[in-house]
């Protein structure tokens, strides 16, 4: 059973509230079905596009054009997100970077079995840990290919 219920994507997202837009941004779109494609589905939920009297496109060929662009918008969007879970590229890139988390301390701590205790006498046994970059533009980089 998914996580989700039905997926709502008001656009209000990028602002902090829900503007009653549809969705009609491949990029967040594919950010959306990633995750559902991530989680094997969308069962038992669904898209739900708000299309309410308050928003300024009101007459009805706006409103078939939106539900139209919106789900053309998230059929991109699962393309995109299928390829990139098919490639495994950027799957493969976060696992490297993650990969302290598989042994040792990391485990530990990524498994909540260690302490603050265990931690410190870590540090004061092995130093300090040596930051390392996020690479965030070359992630979003990655992600820009498939889009």
């Amino acid at each position: 059973m998914s996580s989700f219920a039905p997926s709502s994507k008001g656009s209000g997202q990028d602002l902090g509230w829900d503007t009653d837009q549809f969705p009609m941004d491949v990029k967040n779109c594919t950010l959306v079905m990633r995750t559902i494609v991530d989680q094997g589905g969308l069962a038992p939920g669904g898209l739900n596009f708000d299309c309410k009297v308050r928003r300024e496109s009101t007459n009805l060929k706006d409103m078939f054009i939106s539900h139209i662009g919106a789900m053309d918008s998230f059929a991109r969007g699962l393309k995109c997100a299928a390829k990139i879970k098919e490639d495994g590229v950027i799957a493969q890139h976060v696992k490297e970077r993650y990969s302290s988390y598989e042994s040792g301390i990391g485990k530990k701590i990524d498994d909540g079995t260690t302490s603050f205790e265990e931690l410190e006498k870590y540090v004061m046994d092995n130093g300090l840990p040596t930051a390392t970059s996020g690479q965030q533009e070359h992630y979003e980089t990655m992600f820009n290919y498939y889009v």
